[in-house]
């Protein structure tokens, strides 16, 4: 039992079950099937599909076993790529598409169905819908979604990144809206018959783990509290502090955006006792077991979709955040076809001097002129007076801002945010970025005209403050410890808590059948105590799940200092 603190672990691991995580396309072709057969290797389509193919192929003659390639993409419908978008709203909107509807399938005018090789030979259909071949043996090929939305902003690699598109850049906006949901519900579908889901990460000797080896690890880690990868991504505001704090590298020169848990693109890493690592979707634990994760009241509400997101916004060393705010309910669901919107809350974790949040309209804020302001900025390059139209407000460490949809706002330079939020987290509907710009010289795309579409004009002067920067109330209380609530609103379906406790005191608590979240905001260390005896420590930094499979279990600090923890739960179901 942990009784010292540690560092921040950014590679948090977790045993597979009955199974172990293997190394290279030999291993898994080993394993196949004796006889003539049919593989299909579905994926995303930002894998390096040439290099699975060549390696699998080689590892396949290396057998002693003739193999035929089928390159699913070779077969996409001439119309393929567009057929599969929703149409925009308005139809000429740059910024923005609705979540697509369509299917995998959507891709092909028919799909092709090889036939079984003679005597033992293996007939291999890779890429994107391969799982519609009616295979003999189904692996999947995953790579994890940050590598596709680095390769589109980077540029590298520029083609074969977006579905239908085998040959061409690279696209954002078709990513998000398009590719992402597309593929999500293609693999989702597929998980339960997948015979082995390889991680691509290193594409010439790729680790893998078997279709039933998956299946039980899922099944186990619903069970207890487990924490995902966690990553950052630069940005033009991002500043320093994971980077010196919690050592993570930049990627181009800031530590912006800390990924703790943002369900759509976390990842699991599971490692067995070789040190054999491979990285699942945190989703697949939403589809597989949604009621032991969620509970089954949020999960009657959100069906598989995971609603809440822990994330960092690190602007230590960096700059201000852009002035945005995001959709209204109606809207994120008419016209981006999210059916939950995009709430959110910053909590204070550290601070500079000085620094300060963007929270709320101005008692007189004239929309007009903020509108002409923006559109001078744009055109112009003309500086807009900020604070004429939203207020600023103390960034205190331990301080909370809610910050519902429709309302405009930013972290200030010299922060860092905690952000605990709704899941959606693609529409950030931006006015004004402080007349930035990136490396190549171009401005950031400001989608002003859908964020004055959605401005909630009656959160402005006393009311922010009295309202969005609530006081702590103690929820209940005992020896060495206390439950606050710092952050609910009605119009919210989450709420954020926090859990202070005293060196070595200890709190009860019960998910009582919702999903638990919980961050480690302040103090040296903690250890969670279920009642099955797993335990788990929580570094400082640190976000873990506590499923609602949970049931009751202890938090006990650790460390000389006193402690304490984010909590969020859904508290609207």
């Amino acid at each position: 039992m942990q009784s010292a603190p540690r560092s921040y672990d950014p590679h948090p691991s977790y045993r597979p079950v009955d199974g172990p995580v293997i190394t290279g396309w030999p291993a898994a072709v080993a394993e196949l099937p004796a006889g003539p057969l049919v593989l299909s290797v579905d994926g995303p389509a930002a894998l390096d599909w040439e290099a699975l193919a060549d390696g699998l192929a080689a590892a396949v003659r290396s057998a002693g076993r003739a193999v035929e390639l089928l390159d699913m993409r070779g077969h996409h419908a001439p119309s393929a790529a567009e057929r599969i978008v929703a149409r925009p709203v308005p139809a000429d909107d740059p910024f923005f598409t609705p979540l697509s509807e369509a299917r995998i399938a959507d891709l092909f005018d028919s799909v092709p169905r090889p036939g079984r090789p003679v005597d033992d030979g293996i007939v291999v259909a890779f890429g994107p819908g391969a799982a519609l071949c009616e295979p003999d043996v189904l692996w999947y090929a995953d790579l994890p979604k940050r590598y596709a939305e680095a390769a589109v902003a980077q540029g590298e690699p520029p083609v074969g990144v977006n579905l239908g598109r085998p040959g061409e850049a690279g696209d954002l906006v078709r990513l998000f809206y398009t590719d992402w949901p597309i593929l999500d519900r293609h693999r989702d579908a597929i998980a339960g018959r997948v015979d082995r889901w390889f991680d691509m990460q290193d594409a010439a000797s790729p680790t893998s783990l078997a279709g039933a080896t998956l299946r039980g690890t899922l099944a186990h880690l619903a069970q207890g509290p487990v924490r995902t990868r966690p990553y950052f991504n630069s940005t033009p505001w991002g500043g320093q502090w994971a980077a010196s704090e919690l050592g993570f590298t930049p990627q181009a020169g800031n530590t912006a955006l800390g990924y703790e848990l943002i369900a759509p693109e976390a990842g699991i890493l599971v490692e067995d006792e070789s040190g054999a690592r491979a990285e699942v979707p945190f989703q697949l634990l939403c589809v597989r077991h949604p009621r032991e994760l969620l509970g089954e009241e949020v999960h009657r509400r959100f069906g598989t979709s995971f609603p809440i997101r822990f994330d960092y916004l690190d602007t230590m060393g960096g700059g201000n955040l852009s002035l945005h705010c995001h959709p209204q309910e109606q809207y994120m669901r008419e016209v981006f076809g999210w059916p939950y919107t995009q709430h959110e809350t910053y909590y204070v974790t550290a601070s500079e001097a000085g620094a300060q949040v963007l929270l709320g309209l101005t008692e007189h804020a004239d929309l007009d002129l903020m509108r002409r302001q923006v559109e001078d900025a744009i055109a112009n390059g003309t500086p807009m007076p900020v604070e004429d139209h939203v207020q600023t407000h103390p960034a205190t460490v331990g301080r909370l801002f809610m910050i519902p949809a429709g309302t405009p706002h930013a972290s200030g330079a010299g922060n860092l945010v905690l952000e605990v939020s709704a899941t959606p987290y693609l529409y950030s509907l931006r006015f004004y970025d402080w007349l930035r710009r990136d490396a190549a010289g171009a401005s950031r795309p400001l989608p002003y005209e859908h964020g004055f579409a959605n401005l909630d004009t009656s959160r402005r002067g006393e009311d922010v403050t009295k309202d969005l920067i609530q006081q702590p109330r103690t929820l209940r209380a005992g020896e060495g410890w206390r439950e606050e609530v710092v952050g609910a609103l009605p119009e919210m379906f989450y709420a954020v808590h926090r859990l202070v406790v005293s060196p070595d005191a200890d709190i009860a608590d019960d998910t009582a059948g919702r999903f638990h979240i919980l961050n480690l905001a302040a103090g040296q260390g903690a250890v969670i105590e279920t009642r099955d005896g797993r335990t788990h420590s929580l570094a400082f930094a640190e976000t873990i799940t506590v499923p609602a499979a949970v049931g009751p279990y202890r938090v006990r600090s650790v460390g000389t200092e006193e402690v304490h923890i984010v909590k969020a739960l859904v508290v609207e179901p």
